[in-house]
């Protein structure tokens, strides 16, 4: 390599890392294993496909987590909207996905008003 003005040897540019959320290309390791799907993956097909499924798009997916076979996800649905807004009827529903991200089954858990706040502690 060739000096640099300070005369000492120049040093190969570092590798930046990839951000999180980029996908990473299968390793050797990981060929014969099925890659497994994020979460943020995983909330835009829940609600894509309860969406689909229920003609009303969802507000938010307020939990997500991994199972053994898949995936499984609560999402917030407006239901009625009403006025003022804080009496819309609100939805929870639990969606089930497979290891592929498609939904399996979905549930309504919960039915609420918008301005309603959770009692649990």
């Amino acid at each position: 390599m060739a000096p640099d003005r300070d005369g000492d040897e120049a040093r190969p540019p570092k590798r930046r890392h990839r951000e999180e959320h980029e996908e990473r290309e299968p390793r050797e390791q990981d060929a014969g294993r099925p890659r497994r799907l994020s979460a943020p993956r995983v909330m835009r097909s829940a609600t894509q496909q309860l969406k689909d499924l229920l003609g009303r798009a969802p507000e938010s997916v307020s939990a997500v987590r991994p199972t053994d076979d898949g995936w499984e996800a609560d999402v917030e649905v407006l239901e009625l909207e009403r006025i003022p807004e804080t009496t819309s009827v609100m939805a929870s529903y639990r969606v089930t996905l497979d290891a592929d991200g498609e939904l399996m089954s979905y549930e309504r858990i919960r039915r609420y008003t918008r301005g309603q706040i959770d009692r649990r502690g």
